[in-house]
């Protein structure tokens, strides 16, 4: 009972300032707008899951410091997943094996994510389009211009200091940098 007026850790603090930025990101309009990203639940979900994966990815680094808040991140990001789909009329059991489906479809985008970032031309974009992009039709440009954006967060998020990582504090750089070239005429790929 005592547990409830305790202070929340350092870690839990961080996480929840992370998963604001994290969140924040994903909801930017260029994405849907600009690089195609479908304007739907799972869409919005597999923006959260990229930008969750890219901190996950850059704290792994300093993996000794910030395993804590990592775990803190992901047990946040999906207690809010569990409330959202509460919230969205989805019953207790229903919700407990969708969480279950998400936390495996999260590992599997980690893994493959991961070794879109470190092996051959292409295994990231072919991440993408199988995540990303999987219940839509791309356009020409989107993937590459989406595994441009990741790389260049990767970039971008190395160079954060690791202590203001561990306080909460993240900066991602806008996604309307990397809008396809071929922006104005756009034709579906088939």
């Amino acid at each position: 009972m005592f547990g409830l007026f305790k202070k929340p850790s350092k870690a839990k603090t961080a996480a929840v300032d992370l998963y604001e930025t994290v969140v924040t990101q994903a909801r930017k309009p260029a994405f849907y707008l600009d690089l195609g990203v479908p304007d739907t639940p799972d869409g919005r979900y597999d923006m959260i899951m990229v930008h969750a994966f890219l901190v996950m990815h850059r704290l792994k680094r300093d993996h000794d410091e910030a395993t804590e808040t990592t775990q803190a991140l992901f047990d946040l990001m999906f207690e809010d997943m569990d409330k959202n789909l509460r919230e969205m009329g989805a019953g207790d059991i229903g919700v407990s094996h969708r969480i279950k489906d998400m936390a495996k479809a999260f590992y599997g985008r980690i893994a493959v994510y991961e070794n879109g970032l470190n092996e051959a031309p292409g295994s990231l974009e072919a991440a993408i389009e199988r995540n990303v992009f999987r219940k839509s039709e791309s356009v020409d440009g989107q993937i590459k211009a989406m595994a441009d954006y990741m790389r260049r967060q990767v970039a971008v998020l190395g160079g954060q200091i690791t202590a203001h990582l561990l306080s909460g504090q993240i900066e991602f750089e806008d996604p309307i940098s990397v809008r396809p070239v071929d922006g104005s005429n756009l034709e579906a790929r088939h």
